[in-house]
């Protein structure tokens, strides 16, 4: 089977199974921040470090198995297919395009609350090195609440320091978008229902809902944003390509 998967997704797709393995090694010999640190974080928080733009589209849930095989499932199908379009090149610099993309948007509008929480902190008279520590569990002094609203704000900003995004899913966002916008009327099979709907129907419905669900479900621990980021990447990839490249259809 592996045969027949092109380069550059037969890769991606080892990679992301190699680093689940390690990932699980990893936690049951006692490394249970693993997946911490492999996964990003928002940008202005001391948690971020910059070689988790990479490593968190190769990052999965260890806890929901679905969460890779779902993605990888997806991987091979759509991403077979465009790559064998576009070629190994133009498909690598489009995939991680749509995964850098979707954590960008994701990061955005955290990075804007998290700012804004600092600046209350310091309002209310919290040095943020000693917060940072304090979270951290240094041995600095108990942080003193210096209003009725300082604690609502500290705790806030402690929830949004450990938070964290993972997965290829960003990335496979931009291919399903990609492919409903190059082949809007190819059929495609639920499993449940079994019935054909159109690409442009469930890919866009799909994408509907994720947008939906970035403003009704904050909460989820899914990053709905990130989902709309690599579909948003994508759609404006394909239709850039599609107007300056004439010799070819997409």
């Amino acid at each position: 089977m592996l045969n027949n998967i092109p380069i550059v997704t037969k890769n991606i797709l080892i990679i992301n199974i190699l680093v689940y393995v390690v990932m699980m090694v990893g936690i049951n010999m006692g490394h249970e921040m693993l997946p911490f640190y492999l996964s990003t974080h928002y940008f202005n928080v001391p948690t971020f470090e910059p070689y988790q733009v990479v490593t968190h589209m190769f990052t999965h849930s260890a806890t929901d198995i679905f969460h890779i095989v779902f993605n990888m499932l997806l991987l091979v199908m759509f991403g077979s297919h465009l790559e064998r379009i576009w070629g190994a090149k133009r498909y690598f610099i489009f995939y991680f395009a749509c995964g850098i993309g979707a954590l960008v948007l994701y990061n955005s509008i955290g990075v804007v609350q998290i700012y804004q929480l600092k600046q209350a902190l310091i309002a209310d008279g919290y040095n943020m090195d000693v917060v940072n520590e304090y979270i951290w569990g240094g041995n600095v002094r108990q942080l003193p609440i210096l209003s009725a609203n300082s604690q609502e704000l500290f705790n806030e900003y402690s929830a949004m320091v450990f938070s964290s995004m993972a997965g290829a899913s960003g990335a496979v966002f931009g291919l399903l978008a990609a492919f409903a916008v190059l082949f809007p009327n190819t059929e495609l099979m639920l499993l449940f229902p079994p019935i054909p709907i159109k690409a442009k129907y469930l890919i866009g419905g799909y994408i509907v809902y994720e947008m939906y669900k970035s403003f009704s479900a904050p909460t989820d621990n899914i990053a709905h944003l990130a989902h709309v980021g690599g579909a948003i990447v994508g759609i404006v990839f394909v239709l850039y390509w599609r107007r300056t490249d004439r010799r070819n259809f997409y």
